[in-house]
């Protein structure tokens, strides 16, 4: 028997009785083109992130803290949205987690790149980041991409850094750490060769831990950051950016990243972006 439902256009599409198995393809309550207003309903965005990577992200006296916080808080104002509800999670998991609607949103510093928009949408750039070889203090050997040949490379799993040195680095002994602190800390303990991490978190992270590491030569290249959400999401997408651009516009932005990140203006950073870079 087959009942067709007329209460919504929803329904009528995507509600089928076949042998008492119903079919909802792409009408459920979870449905991508409700995430905004499910969002502003329960008054809480759902925000996922590290909590590891000062000082985009980390905790202090056990809540989140960071550039990525006080934009996520900003970003929630401007939408509308009463509270931010962080969710720990990690490089290799924020994709999936994502598409299993486990987070509404990533604000953690990831890569915008063309693989990852197969399967997730970012917003428009909210950072630019640098990429920066650390060795052991007093190494003065590892200078570039061409020393680190056949090293032990240390890296953040699901990272950008990761796939970089995996595709990049002939002949590369791959150890991956969930957060750079680890990497950074084997590196300064002898036990990796260098790791290859945020110009700017990395360069905390020895500061701030008292480890025996430096950043050594040029940057090996400069990425440019998105938040992450489901795809489909075009209207949350459009405001999403709108805040971002406004917080850029009105000086917000600056004031975020000159507290965390040592007097650097990311507004004007992204401003200079490449027309195809920003978004």
């Amino acid at each position: 028997m087959i009942t067709t439902l007329t209460s919504s256009p929803c329904r009528r599409l995507a509600a089928l009785l076949v042998s008492g198995a119903v079919l909802t393809a792409g009408c459920s309550a979870d449905s991508p083109a409700n995430i905004l207003d499910k969002a502003r309903s329960n008054g809480t965005l759902r925000v996922a992130l590290t909590e590891a990577n000062p000082p985009w992200n980390f905790l202090e006296d056990n809540k989140p803290v960071g550039y990525d916080v006080d934009v996520a808080h900003e970003l929630a104002k401007r939408l509308g949205i009463d509270k931010v509800e962080f969710i720990g999670s990690d490089f290799g998991s924020f994709i999936g987690g994502v598409q299993a609607n486990r987070f509404d949103i990533v604000i953690s510093g990831q890569t915008i790149t063309s693989e990852r928009k197969k399967q997730v949408d970012f917003s428009r750039p909210y950072e630019v980041n640098g990429v920066s070889v650390f060795v052991g203090k007093g190494n003065t050997s590892l200078t570039g991409l061409s020393s680190l040949r056949g090293k032990r490379i240390a890296v953040t799993e699901g990272t950008t850094q990761a796939e970089y040195a995996r595709t990049k680095i002939p002949g590369a002994q791959i150890k991956t750490y969930k957060n750079a602190t680890l990497a950074l800390t084997d590196v300064g303990q002898g036990r990796a060769d260098a790791a290859l991490v945020s110009k700017f978190q990395g360069a905390y992270l020895a500061d701030k831990n008292n480890l025996s590491v430096n950043a050594a030569g040029a940057l090996l290249e400069t990425e440019v950051n998105g938040m992450t959400f489901r795809k489909g999401q075009k209207d949350f997408k459009q405001k999403v950016d709108k805040a971002l651009n406004d917080m850029i516009d009105d000086g917000t932005l600056s004031a975020i990243s000159s507290r965390w990140l040592g007097g650097l203006d990311m507004a004007e950073e992204l401003r200079n972006l490449p027309a195809h870079q920003a978004g």
